[in-house]
């Protein structure tokens, strides 16, 4: 390549990995630490000590913030986009990607931050037509199971990352891809015990 062709191709590389690099992440230490309290959590209540699902809402809803984690592994072994509540703005728009409102209330189309157990599975209206339902384990989600939350793919999640764009907001489900619940309930439908859920910020 001549000389004078060089920096333009090195001024368009650089611009890539910026833009690159400014696409905000998980925090992976916090995420390691929550999987850290959370194989203690599992381990004192009788648990299934092999995954957990953790999902991070302090991060824009246009990146990766659902892991499921391998406790064996002691790593992530899945990750992909996931949806939070529309609160009082309308259904399946972006409008609190960056910022979420988190509430307990029926009627609120919050998202509830907490622990959760993945209880049994049931057929579905959204994504792949399969739900489990989820059962509140703190005050801050004890109203999951009258609120109908629960966990579910749903068509209007991405399969990639859409940072600076956001995930279509829904009435509080933690709402996942069509193909990442492929590969999620081919693993919860092989459990034995309850699975951890962890919504946090």
């Amino acid at each position: 390549m001549k000389p004078k062709l060089l920096l333009p191709f090195f001024l368009l590389l650089f611009c890539c990995i910026k833009v690159k690099a400014d696409i905000p992440r998980i925090n992976t230490d916090q995420l390691k630490a929550k999987a850290k309290q959370s194989l203690t959590f599992c381990r004192q209540r009788g648990y299934n000590t092999r995954y957990c699902i953790l999902i991070d809402m302090s991060a824009p809803s246009g990146v990766k913030r659902f892991v499921v984690w391998d406790f064996k592994k002691n790593d992530s072994l899945i990750s992909g986009l996931v949806s939070h509540g529309c609160g009082r703005n309308p259904w399946s728009g972006v409008w609190s990607k960056d910022k979420p409102a988190f509430s307990n209330l029926d009627g609120s189309h919050c998202t509830a931050l907490g622990k959760y157990t993945i209880d049994s599975r049931a057929w579905s209206a959204w994504g792949i037509h399969v739900k489990y339902y989820l059962t509140g384990l703190e005050s801050t989600n004890n109203n999951a199971l009258a609120r109908q939350i629960v966990f579910h793919s749903w068509e209007q999640v991405a399969e990639t990352e859409v940072y600076p764009n956001g995930t279509p907001e829904g009435w509080g489900c933690p709402a996942i891809s069509n193909n990442t619940m492929k590969i999620v309930d081919a693993l919860l439908k092989k459990q034995k015990k309850h699975v951890l859920l962890w919504i946090y910020q």
